[in-house]
C-alpha cells in the first residue's frame, strides 16, 4: 500500500513525525509532502497567485511553500512517480478538529483534496487543552491507536465522496477504553476569539486564537466522544447543501425568476 502523508502544522511538526510512525506500521511505501511553514486554519486554500516552491528533503520527502491542499495535489499529481497513492493521511494535528472547526481545518482540507482526486483519505488529530490547560500533547495516544483504527476503517470501507476524520482524546493511551463512530457536532458557545494588543508605537493589533472551554454537546457527536475520553471517527463529506431548505425555497422561487 502506497501512502501519502501531509499536514497543516508543517514539515517539522511533532505530529507529522507521529503520523510517520503510524504509517510505517501500515506500509513500507510512505511519502511525505507537507507545508514548509505552518498552515493551521488554512482550510481548502489553494495557491493561485504565486508559484509553488518545492524542497526535496530526502527520498520520498518533500516540503512545499504552500497549503495542505497544494501539498496533496502536488503529491498525487507531480511528486510521487509511478503508481498513485492508495491512501492519504493528513495530520496528526496539534489539537482537535471537531464540530464547526472542521471547515477551517487545513488538516481536514488535506484529506478532502485527496478524496477529490479519487484517493481514499483520512484526517487525524490529537486533542489537547480540553481537560488541562497545559501545552502537552499526548501524541503517544495517537501513535498507539492510529494503526489499528486505520486498519479497521480500511477493512470496513467508505464511500468515495467521504473523508474519515479521526480525533484522539487528550488522555494517556492506557486511559482510552473505547472508539466511537460519531457525527459532526456543534458547540453551544464559540471558542475562537480576538485578543487586542498594543505595539510600541501605540498601534493596536490582534491575535486570533481559541479558548480552552468545554461546551455541552449532544450524545453521538465528535465533541461528546472526545469529552468522554473516547476516540472519535467521523465520516465527513463536502456537500454543504441544506436539503430541507432546498425543498422550501423551491416553493417560493421555482419557475420564472422575479424582477425588481
Amino acid at each position: 500500500m502506497r501512502i501519502l502523508l501531509t499536514n497543516d502544522d508543517g514539515i517539522h511538526a511533532e505530529g507529522l513525525a507521529c503520523l510517520e510512525k503510524i504509517a510505517a506500521a501500515l506500509s513500507d511505501d510512505v511519502w511525505v509532502v507537507a507545508p514548509e511553514r505552518e498552515q493551521s486554519g488554512a482550510s481548502r486554500a489553494v495557491t493561485l497567485s504565486e508559484p509553488l516552491r518545492v524542497r526535496h528533503i530526502s527520498e520520498k520527502r518533500f516540503a512545499v511553500l504552500g497549503t495542505p491542499t497544494d501539498c496533496t495535489l502536488l503529491g498525487i499529481q507531480e511528486l510521487i512517480p509511478g503508481k498513485r497513492p492508495d491512501l492519504v493521511l493528513s495530520g496528526v494535528n496539534h489539537g482537535q478538529n471537531m464540530g464547526e472547526d472542521v471547515s477551517m481545518s487545513g488538516t481536514v482540507a488535506g484529506a478532502i483534496q485527496g478524496m477529490a482526486l479519487g484517493v481514499p483519505s483520512m484526517a487525524l488529530s490529537q486533542a489537547r487543552r480540553i481537560r488541562h490547560q497545559d501545552h502537552h500533547i499526548h501524541f503517544a495516544t495517537a501513535e498507539a491507536f492510529g494503526p489499528g483504527v486505520i486498519r479497521q476503517v480500511l477493512k470496513a470501507g467508505w464511500p468515495s465522496d467521504v473523508v474519515i476524520n479521526i480525533n484522539f482524546p487528550d488522555l494517556e493511551a492506557s486511559e482510552v477504553k473505547e472508539v466511537q463512530v460519531t457525527r459532526q457536532g456543534f458547540r453551544d458557545n464559540p471558542l475562537i476569539q480576538a485578543e487586542r494588543r498594543t505595539d510600541l508605537r501605540n498601534n493596536d493589533y490582534y491575535w486570533l486564537g481559541f479558548r480552552g472551554q468545554m461546551s455541552n454537546p449532544a450524545e453521538g457527536t465528535d465533541l461528546r466522544a472526545i469529552y468522554d475520553g473516547k476516540i472519535s471517527v467521523t465520516p465527513l463529506h463536502i456537500d454543504l447543501t441544506h436539503n430541507a431548505t432546498v425543498h422550501e425555497l423551491k416553493k417560493a422561487l421555482g419557475g420564472t425568476p422575479p424582477r425588481g
